[in-house]
């Protein structure tokens, strides 16, 4: 029976430091690009609302409404699997870091078009009443008042949406998607190391910890300079 030789302390640093920058990457660009997606969405859903919305287009909001909830009631590492021909004709493969990027950036934007959507919709209508008796255009109200009014709600959401985003690239270890959460399968759940198991989970959580105390300080600074 071949036997199997534990990694020394110099080779498991060495993992867990690649495992936490293929993490870092991945929840980057992947926050980078489901705001790209998100953003605009959310606005959409917000101003085309048929009651509240600025614009009203009743098709148009149950439309982008119906998608978003289609996409939002799918598991993740179901999602995962349904768009890896995607991944792999976006970046040439189903498999890494990068083409882990394709679903977690799909997954977060509808999560994301429904944190901007409610933080637009908190924002006072005397506020855009206000705007509108001013002569303000309809995409004036948008990026002058309804997204200044809504920052420090807008920061806590994309602060949260990337709390997700790091237990999300953790599950897509287990199909191959690298990180802390490949670290923690391969090495950690199927070589019996304990040891680099709770490791990978102690960086997870301190990156989560991290991520909620700087998008607090953020918001917080945000709310006390109006």
């Amino acid at each position: 029976m071949e036997k199997i030789i534990p990694a020394i302390p110099s080779q498991a640093y060495v993992l867990v430091s690649v495992a936490n920058l293929e993490t870092l990457s991945m929840v980057l660009f992947s926050t980078l690009f489901s705001v790209l997606m998100g953003l605009p969405l959310g606005v959409l859903l917000c101003v085309t609302d048929p009651v509240n919305g600025i614009i009203p287009k009743r098709v148009l909001n149950g439309v982008l409404n119906r998608m978003v909830d289609v996409l939002r009631s799918f598991p993740f590492l179901i999602l995962m699997v349904l768009l890896l021909p995607l991944a792999r004709f976006i970046i040439g493969t189903a498999i890494g870091t990068a083409a882990t990027i394709v679903p977690l950036s799909i997954a977060a934007a509808p999560f994301v078009a429904r944190v901007i959507e409610t933080a637009l919709k908190e924002i006072d209508p005397g506020v855009i009443q206000a705007a509108r008796s001013m002569g303000s255009t309809s995409w004036q109200i948008i990026y002058k008042v309804m997204i200044p009014e809504s920052l420090p709600s807008l920061v806590d959401g994309i602060t949260l949406t990337i709390i997700n985003l790091i237990g999300y690239s953790a599950m897509a270890g287990t199909i191959g998607g690298g990180g802390l959460g490949a670290l923690a399968i391969m090495y950690g759940y199927n070589r019996f190391r304990a040891d680099v198991l709770v490791v990978s989970v102690v960086f997870i959580l301190i990156m989560v910890g991290l991520v909620q105390i700087v998008g607090t300080l953020i918001s917080s600074k945000i709310m006390k300079k109006r």
